[in-house]
Parts: structure tokens; C-alpha cells; sequence
């Protein structure tokens, strides 16, 4: 559609020309009830703009995503909607200074997740309503500038069913049949909301005195869909908000800005969550409708927190364009992390950092499309697919060393002059820095080069020489960069050295030495003369963003004793460096695998051992060699099963290895044991096979063909609920038939009737490890649809099918070859586009080199 992807030069232009008062939206959303009508179904936005341009006379443009216009008025003059709107934009000529638009449109309900989605609950027919916006979607609701520098207070009403209550970021109350809604703030189109229909709702409030005596007092609320509600824990909800509500006015010496603080779990959700300011919006998973282990649990207080912080971050003081999303997703990242250890009882916060989230980070600095956390985006796709591992995970990384570098006081004291300065404004990266800079006393323009500018990932390995003696006669630190990106940068590192002690023979640290690595070689003076180690850890403490490598003494060392390593954290950065290794192709898939076998029984953190799972499947799955995979995967069950029936009983360890055992499970006496207690003839002492194990247990069995049809529809019938409807979804797509495959493939790929949550449940049934050859067809297929898809569908569904069916598990050369050929064959796709394909390109280049590893290691 002609203006729908936004450039930044347009944006510039247009910021430039127009200033933005106010806008008025009014929604009518009884059409949202009823039967399904010809698509689209529609709601009717009014909306006013008042707004300035600084040179009379001149054009520009309003944003709109609707089928239809019914009236457009600019300062009184009707125009005619058929020749200023195009799809996409209404044209606007000859503008005063101050200006009027009033536009009366038909707005379309969304099943993508995008603008103003509609769920029906199959569990009771009820309709329920909210809206997502970032980075460009609010278009899809109300006539607007859709760019996050035009900011500007909001008032709204919406007209709903009889019965239904209507939520937005300001308070509303019900008048004459309208739902009438407070003013905000300033603030940018992406974070205004709507939430509607019979939601479950529960209210608390926070108080807070400061200390110049003046009290703040904020109403909360929680809501969820009715099916949900007797799951809803929203007390632990309550309580995490609270405590991050006081730690953020502890640190921050800026009340929360927003009135009230409304937080909804809603359905078939894209993203973790949205910080709309009074209202933010979560994927209802958040709500545990099983026993789920602790990391659950801290996972939801994080990205609670992640949240709150962005009131400051992101909705307080916004980036001019989505070049600086790092100003508000980095810092959010960062302060969620920090919220959590300093305020919640999940003290080890930090653990799952450097394990989950860092993993995340050094995964998207490898790829091609790495790119420096302030970013080049062009326009509204590039904005899109930055939301990355990189933007969030490494800029958090490299925030969390800037609060070392800087101290923790100086840091905190730039944010709250920050806050003050640019409030209800937007901000580049020099307006933070220069804050930083005078609370330090330090130049952050080489750190800000070094570490916000370049992109790529840096390797430290440590070197030690020993005396005859045994003591360290030398420990230097060796930092090598990729060609690609060789820049090599400041590190602010702790090497740690650990030994054999006591009886039980513990690795523990028993010297640490920080020191500042420049360049390729920097000798850690502090430490010479010691006792030899066993271990050298080069970033204990998990002070910067680094690939930990080790000599060969130390990694002979982890082969034999990663177990014996009493610190959490300690054993965490071992385990995430060897993944490392792992996936560039320095260690062996079946050598990770062992490790995993040996010593992840013995892990204590439950997050690190989920994270263990996960990447000895992914090992087992893509780097093994193919002829090790039957093999390697008999042995992770075996391993598996046997952790379950050690693990203490109702434990969460059990839980956890319940789960792996499942998604390992393949030979026929493991499908039979997971069927059994399903069927209740098996038990394992203390293991609640709940609702949601179950579904966990039938996927693979669907997937090997042990679970037919009438076994997921009686499953169904057990859990008639919109959770479980994508549970079955996904596991009769992962039934190995021909037929299946076609009719998952037809749905997703050749169809739009599916929602959001359809789509990914279907793609994720489809790719299955164990049906290689059944999906061989397919690869083909995808490289002569995505170009079509990309351009029919919207970007969310098109992103979920261009990442999700790429042919991966067709992990030959001659797939590899083919994405070749469709890259230089389609130079001119759209670059979005061109990156997803890139990426997927360079993950199967990596899953070929590490089976090329693992078949010389089995040779």
C-alpha cells in the first residue's frame, strides 16, 4: 500500500513542519458483538486533531490504516475523502497555522494482533478487545501522525456493548451510556490503548509519601479473561508492582507521571508485554494455569518490571525516531534485571541475565544483520524487526557496564536530571550522555564509539604461564573481534581463579584481580605470584559483554568438574561460554550433550537448568552430527528419565525434567511411558500430570504418531478453552502425514483465516525435528511464497511465517545453495525481508559447520 512503510526522512520533514495540541478519538465498538459478518469487520473512528504548522501554506499528511473514510474536514472545509486518502495516508494541502482535521472512518478489527484485535472465547462465546500499536499501528484505529516525536495529550470515548467495561491510559468513567475517558499527559500515538469487554477485573492501590511530606496515591488494577480467573494470582501481581512502584521512586526522584496503573493480561498477545502508560498490556500466558516452576515466576516479575520502567524510560522521555529505541528498551531491560535483585524476592536476577538474556544478545551479534544498539532504521520495517536481541539484551549488557564504568550513584543521578530535563519531550543519545557525563566527570564519547556505534561481539581468553614452582608467573587477557566487525573495546573484567577445597573437593574462587582490557593483550598484574589455578573464569561476576573462552587447563577442568563450582553465577557464565562453543563450532554437539548429562542433575538454579534443556535439544536437533542424532537423542531420554524419577518429589526439578524428558522422548517404550500417565496407568511419585503437562506429553506423542485425531478432539473436550484450542492446533499439525503437512501449509501459507495465535501455533506444529524428510517439499515451496507473502499479509504474520517455515531441519548444502539462489535472485525484495532470509541463512550456515565438528569428533 502506497506510504504505509514511513520513512525517517518523511518523518524529519514532517516534525519539522507540525506540531501536534491535542487529539479527540471517539470509537463505536458495538459493532464487536454478533455473528461474523463479510470481512472486514469494522468499528467507526472519529477523530480531531488540532495541531500547528510553522509555514502556512504548506502540505503534509495524516497516517490511516482503514478500509474506508466516510468524511474528512480540515478547518471547517469538507474534502473529499476518495481523492485525499489513499489507504494509507490523507493528504493535507495548504495548511494555516493552526489547524482542524476532523476524519470519520470505518477502522478494521484485527485477528493479527495488531491494532484493535478481536477474540472470541470459545470456552463461552464472550468478545473481548485491546489494541497494540508499536512500532505504527495506532493508524489502524484513529487518524493520527504516527511517528513518536509528535507527541500530544489524548482524550477519548468509546461507545460499547451494554455490560462491557472499556479501559484506556487515562481514568473513564461511564457517562449517558459513554465511556469518557481523563486526558493524558503528552505523549507518542504507539502507546495510547483501548481494552474492552467482560474482562475480569480486581483493584488495589499503592501510597507513597515522599520526603518533602507530599503523598501520592495511584489506583491499580489487573484484569483477564473471565476463563482465566480462577487462575488469576493478581495478589503476586499486586505485590510485584509495588515493590517496583517504590524502588522506581527510590531511584528515580520522579513520581510515576500517569494517574492510574491498570495492567492486562489479554489473549493471542504478539509481544511479552507494552508499556502503554496506564495500561499496560501482557500475553495472557503470564497467567500459570498449571504448577510451573519458580523461573516462571521471576520471568513475569521481570517483564512487570520491564515495564514500569518505561514509564521513565520510553513514555516520560521518548527517542525521536526508532534509530534510539535503545533509550527506552536497553534501559528497560536493564532496570528490570536491577528491580528485580533490589526489590522482589528474586534475588538471583542477575543469574538468568548472564545465562538467558545475554544468550539472546550474543546470538543476534553474530548474525549478519548485527547492528550497532543505536541503530540505522530507515524506516517503519527496519523499526519493526529491531526490536531484537541486540537492542534489548546487549544494550542492557552494555548499560549494566556503564553503571560500573560511571558508579551506580553518578548514573542514577544523570538518569533523574535526564527525567527532568527532557519530561513529556523526546531525546537523542547525546541528550543521556551528556547528563552521564556531568554526574561522572567522565568523556563518554569514546565509550559511547566503542560500545553504542559498533556492533559485533569480542572473545577474552585467558593465558597463564606457571612457574616449576606451580605459581602464576604470567596471566594475560587475550581479546580477539570477528573480521566482520573488528573493533576491539574497553572491558571492565573480574578473572577469577578457582581450586579444589575441602572435602567434597568444591571448585571455589580463591583469588579475583578486575582489570581493564585494551586491546589484544592486557597482562592482569594483581595476580602473578598466586597459586596455579584450575579455572581461570575471565569475566566472573559477569561484569561486561564478552564470549568467555578458556585455556585448555580450565576447560580440561569443566570436562571433569563443571558440578563442583559452588557459585550459581559462576557456574552459569561456564555453562553459557561452553553453549558458546558449542555454536561456533569449537566444541563438539555430543561433547555438550555429555556435559549436560553429567552435571545438569546437579544444577541448582532452576532457570539455568530450563536454559541447559533448551540448548542441549538445540544441539542434539541441529549440531549433531545426523548420523549421532537417534543416538544422542536415546541419551538425553535415558539421562532425562532418570533425573525425573531422582528428582525430589512435586519438586520443580521435576517438573523441569518431566517437560525435557517429553520433548525427547522418541523411541517407543518412552512414548508409552508418557501415554500411560496420561491415561493415569503410570505414575511418578509426586508428579502432577495437570492440564498443561498433558498437552506437553501429547505433542510428541502427535508428533510420532501415537496420538491420533480423536485423542487430541477428547483432549480438547477435556479443555474447551481458547489455551487449549492452541494447544490442539499445534499438536495436530505435528502429526507425521503428508496430508497434515499440506493442510498446515495451505492454512498459514495460502489462507489468512487463522489468528495470530493460530498461525504460531500451527508453524510450531509443523517443524517437527523428527519428520525431516516429510517436510523436504516444503523447502522449495517457501522460497517461491514468501516474496508474496511478504507483500499480502501484514508484517507480524508475515515475519511469523518468513522466520518460522524457513526449511531449517533441511540442514543440507543444498538448502543453503537455494537460499543463495533466492537471495541474488530477489536483491531488490523488500530489506526486511532480505534480513529475516539472512538470518535464517546464517543460522543454517552455523548448524552445518557444527555438524561438520561433531561428525570429526565421532570419527
Amino acid at each position: 500500500m502506497p506510504g504505509e512503510n514511513l520513512t525517517r526522512d518523511e518523518a524529519q520533514e514532517r516534525a519539522a513542519l507540525l506540531s501536534v495540541d491535542g487529539y479527540e478519538v471517539s470509537l463505536d465498538l458495538r459493532s464487536a458483538l454478533g455473528d461474523i459478518e463479510a470481512e472486514p469487520r469494522t468499528f467507526r473512528s472519529v477523530t480531531t486533531i488540532r495541531f500547528r504548522c510553522a509555514e502556512p501554506g504548506a502540505a503534509s499528511f495524516a497516517d490511516l490504516l482503514a478500509p474506508s473514510v466516510t468524511a474528512v474536514s480540515l478547518n471547517g472545509k469538507d474534502l473529499d475523502p476518495g481523492e485525499v486518502f489513499d489507504g494509507s495516508r490523507i493528504r493535507l494541502e495548504d495548511l494555516r497555522a493552526d489547524n482542524e482535521l476532523v476524519v470519520d472512518a470505518r477502522c478494521a478489527y484485527s485477528r493479527t494482533g495488531e491494532g484493535m484485535h478481536r477474540f472470541v472465547d470459545p470456552e463461552d462465546g464472550e468478545v473481548y478487545l485491546y489494541t497494540q500499536y508499536e512500532p505504527a499501528d495506532s493508524r489502524r484505529v484513529f487518524a493520527n501522525f504516527e511517528q513518536p516525536d509528535l507527541k500530544a495529550p489524548f482524550r477519548a470515548e468509546v461507545r460499547a456493548p451494554q455490560g462491557w467495561t472499556v479501559w484506556s491510559n487515562g481514568v473513564g468513567e461511564l457517562v449517558d451510556g459513554v465511556w469518557k475517558f481523563a486526558e493524558t499527559k503528552p505523549i507518542s500515538t504507539y502507546i495510547t490503548a483501548f481494552v474492552a469487554g467482560p474482562y475480569h477485573y480486581v483493584t488495589d492501590s499503592y501510597a507513597r509519601t515522599f520526603d518533602d511530606g507530599t503523598t501520592l496515591e495511584i489506583p491499580l488494577g489487573a484484569m483477564c479473561r473471565k476463563g482465566l480467573a480462577p487462575h488469576f494470582d493478581s495478589d503476586d501481581v499486586f505485590l510485584v508492582t509495588k515493590q517496583g512502584l517504590d524502588f522506581f521512586h527510590d531511584h528515580f526522584d520522579f513520581p510515576y507521571p500517569f494517574g492510574k496503573y491498570d495492567q492486562a493480561f489479554v489473549p493471542e498477545y504478539n509481544l511479552g508485554a507494552m508499556e502503554n502508560p496506564g495500561l499496560v498490556t501482557f500475553r495472557e500466558e503470564f497467567i500459570f494455569r498449571g504448577k510451573v516452576t519458580q523461573a516462571s515466576y521471576e520471568g513475569r516479575a521481570n517483564v512487570i518490571l520491564h515495564e514500569m520502567a518505561h514509564m521513565w524510560f520510553g513514555d516520560l522521555v521518548t527517542m525521536e525516531w526508532w534509530d534510539d529505541l535503545w533509550l527506552k528498551e536497553s534501559f528497560a531491560d536493564f532496570m528490570g534485571a536491577f528491580a528485580l535483585v533490589g526489590a522482589t524476592r528474586f534475588e538471583n536476577g542477575w543469574i538468568t541475565f548472564a545465562n538467558r538474556r545475554k544468550a539472546w544478545a550474543y546470538r543476534a551479534d553474530q548474525l549478519p544483520s548485527t547492528h550497532p544498539i543505536t541503530a540505522d532504521i530507515r524506516d517503519l520495517q527496519d523499526a519493526k524487526l529491531n526490536f531484537d536481541g541486540i537492542t534489548y539484551a546487549k544494550g542492557a549488557s552494555v548499560l549494566k557496564q556503564l553503571v560500573a564504568y560511571v558508579g551506580q550513584d553518578a548514573f542514577l543521578e544523570g538518569a533523574r536530571r535526564y527525567f527532568k530535563r527532557n519530561a513529556y519531550g523526546n531525546t537523542r543519545l547525546g541528550d543521556l550522555l551528556s547528563a552521564l557525563e556531568e554526574t561522572s566527570g567522565r568523556d563518554l564519547a569514546t565509550w559511547s564509539r566503542a560500545w553504542l556505534q559498533t556492533a559485533g561481539v569480542n572473545s577474552l581468553t585467558p593465558q597463564v604461564i606457571l612457574s616449576a614452582e606451580g605459581r602464576v608467573t604470567e596471566l594475560a587477557v587475550l581479546q580477539e573481534a570477528p573480521e566482520s566487525h573488528p573493533e576491539l573495546r574497553p572491558h571492565r573484567v573480574a578473572v577469577g581463579l578457582y581450586r579444589r577445597e575441602g572435602a567434597d573437593g568444591s571448585l571455589v574462587r580463591y583469588a579475583r584481580a578486575e582489570v581493564d582490557v585494551v586491546g589484544p593483550r592486557t597482562v592482569v598484574e594483581e595476580l602473578v605470584g598466586v597459586d596455579a589455578p584450575e579455572l581461570v573464569l575471565v569475566n566472573d561476576d559477569d561484569l561486561t559483554y564478552c564470549k568467555i573462552r578458556f585455556d585448555e587447563n580450565s576447560l580440561a577442568t569443566l570436562r571433569e568438574r563443571l558440578g563442583d563450582i559452588t557459585d550459581p553465577l559462576a557456574r552459569a557464565l561456564c555453562w553459557s561460554a561452553l553453549w558458546n562453543l558449542t555454536r561456533d563450532a569449537l566444541m563438539p554437539a555430543r561433547d555438550f550433550v555429555g556435559l549436560v548429562l553429567r552435571f545438569a542433575g546437579r544444577e541448582s538454579d532452576i532457570g539455568v537448568l530450563q536454559m541447559l534443556h533448551a540448548w542441549a535439544h538445540s544441539a542434539l536437533v541441529h549440531y549433531a552430527a545426523p548420523d549421532w542424532r537417534a543416538e544422542g537423542g536415546g541419551l538425553l531420554a535415558q539421562g532425562a528419565l532418570k533425573e525425573l524419577r531422582l528428582a525430589e518429589p512435586g519438586s520443580q526439578h521435576q517438573l523441569t525434567w518431566a517437560r525435557f524428558f517429553a520433548t525427547v522422548a522418541s523411541d517407543q517404550a518412552d512414548l508409552q511411558l508418557l501415554l500411560h500417565l496420561l491415561e493415569g496407568t503410570a505414575k511418578v511419585d509426586g508428579l502432577d500430570v495437570d492440564q498443561e503437562l498433558r498437552w506437553a506429553f501429547l505433542e510428541p506423542l502427535a508428533a510420532h504418531g501415537v496420538a491420533d485425531e480423536s485423542l487430541l478432539a477428547a483432549e480438547l473436550t477435556r479443555d474447551d478453552t481458547a489455551s487449549g484450542k492452541r494447544h490442539q492446533v499445534r499438536c495436530l499439525a505435528a502429526r507425521p502425514s503428508a496430508a497434515v503437512k499440506a493442510q498446515a501449509w495451505a492454512q498459514v501459507v495460502e489462507s489468512d483465516a487463522l489468528s495470530n495465535a493460530l498461525v504460531e501455533a500451527t508453524i510450531a506444529g509443523f517443524t517437527q525435528p523428527a519428520q525431516r524428510e516429510l517436510l523436504a517439499p516444503y523447502a522449495a515451496k517457501y522460497f517461491a511464497a514468501i516474496e508474496r507473502v511478504w507483500a499480502e499479509r501484514s508484517i507480524q504474520i508475515s515475519m511469523d511465517v518468513v522466520k518460522g517455515l524457513f526449511p531449517s531441519l533441511r540442514d543440507s548444502q543444498e538448502t543453503l545453495d537455494a537460499t543463495d539462489t533466492w537471495l541474488t535472485a530477489h536483491e531488490d525484495a523488500a530489506p526486511a525481508l532480505r534480513r529475516l532470509v539472512l538470518e535464517a541463512r546464517d543460522d543454517l550456515a552455523r548448524t552445518l559447520r557444527g555438524q561438520a565438528c561433531d561428525t570429526a569428533a565421532g570419527s
